[in-house]
């Protein structure tokens, strides 16, 4: 990198250079696996697991210009760290640069993390000039609650907590309970097909709609990931009520994950969310899955908790989304 790249204090030995592609991915998730004790990290986590390195390539090919908005940290050529970043624009037009980096344990605590996180900000700022998104752009990043370095890392660096995820899990899908009660007359459950994609789609987008730091979510983007074998939907007449979009993990057939439950406002209270998420769940397990994932926003004013629990989940873990002002 040029020798204005942050990082030329680091200690004899450290330097950064950029992603070179398929040659990283092993180091970069040697990096992942070693950070796994000090970090706490939950391995099968739907949320920020314990990546492979053919996941690590799927993330980093989605990536803008991946070589110049991925850093590795290299001691005497060989890979310790590596820091990630992408962006996007929120419902409320607020566009978000998050950066993520990650540091063998035995390099923490000697300003190289410091300096992890001063490439990011610094190319953050880059980005929003040549993007012109001034005007509403933040920088956020992401740690686990697990993670006590990375926290305290943020928070001396002015960030502040604005919101935070909780995953839960059920450890085993073939001990799931009855729904408990009856819809009421007139109200069915059935899978979604391709003619339901857009009702599907507008129940999820209309259900975030008082959710602040959520993702615009177009409908083409619905479409371009739809994988609808165990999406289920409820239904008066015509009239879709809510929807579990559930499927199958890509690199571990074992396990499900919740992606959406969504009800709509009006019909919320009745039951519907838990014969829908039941009915889910019960096609994860036809589809060979023995667990599942799901996560939820600790600010939840819906209590949404309670009816995961009530069908067997348990907490995992809790992931926190940092702020900081631009400038």
């Amino acid at each position: 990198m040029s020798d204005d790249t942050p990082g030329q204090d680091l200690a004899a030995g450290f330097g950064f250079r950029p992603y070179r592609g398929d040659e990283d991915h092993g180091a970069m998730a040697a990096v992942r696996l070693e950070c796994v004790e000090r970090d706490r990290v939950d391995a099968r986590s739907v949320v920020e697991g314990l990546p492979t390195a053919a996941e690590i390539a799927e993330a980093s090919a989605k990536l803008d210009e991946p070589s110049k908005n991925q850093v590795l940290v290299v001691r005497d050529g060989s890979v310790v760290g590596y820091s990630t970043i992408r962006w996007w624009q929120e419902r409320d037009d607020t566009w978000l640069y998050l950066h993520r980096g990650y540091l063998l344990p035995e390099h923490r605590d000697q300003g190289i993390g410091s300096a992890m996180l001063r490439w990011a900000e610094e190319r953050i700022r880059q980005l929003v000039e040549e993007h012109g998104t001034a005007r509403t752009a933040v920088i956020g990043a992401n740690a686990m609650l697990s993670e006590q370095d990375a926290t305290a890392l943020l928070l001396a660096a002015g960030y502040r907590r604005v919101f935070s995820l909780v995953e839960l899990e059920l450890g085993d899908l073939q001990q799931l309970p009855e729904p408990g009660s009856e819809l009421r007359p007139g109200i069915r459950t059935g899978p979604i097909g391709t003619s339901h994609y857009r009702a599907a789609w507008r129940t999820v987008v209309d259900s975030y709609a008082d959710t602040g730091f959520t993702q615009k979510w177009s409908f083409q983007d619905f479409v371009d990931t739809a994988n609808p074998a165990c999406w289920r939907a409820a239904w008066n007449g015509q009239d879709m009520l809510g929807v579990a979009l559930c499927s199958i993990r890509g690199h571990d057939h074992t396990v499900g994950e919740v992606e959406e439950l969504s009800v709509r406002t009006d019909q919320r209270r009745l039951g519907i969310g838990r014969v829908l998420l039941l009915d889910g769940l019960r096609s994860l397990r036809e589809w060979g899955a023995t667990t599942a994932r799901l996560y939820t926003g600790t600010a939840n004013p819906h209590r949404s908790y309670d009816l995961y629990e009530s069908v067997g989940f348990r907490r995992r873990n809790e992931y926190v989304r940092y702020r900081k002002p631009l400038v």
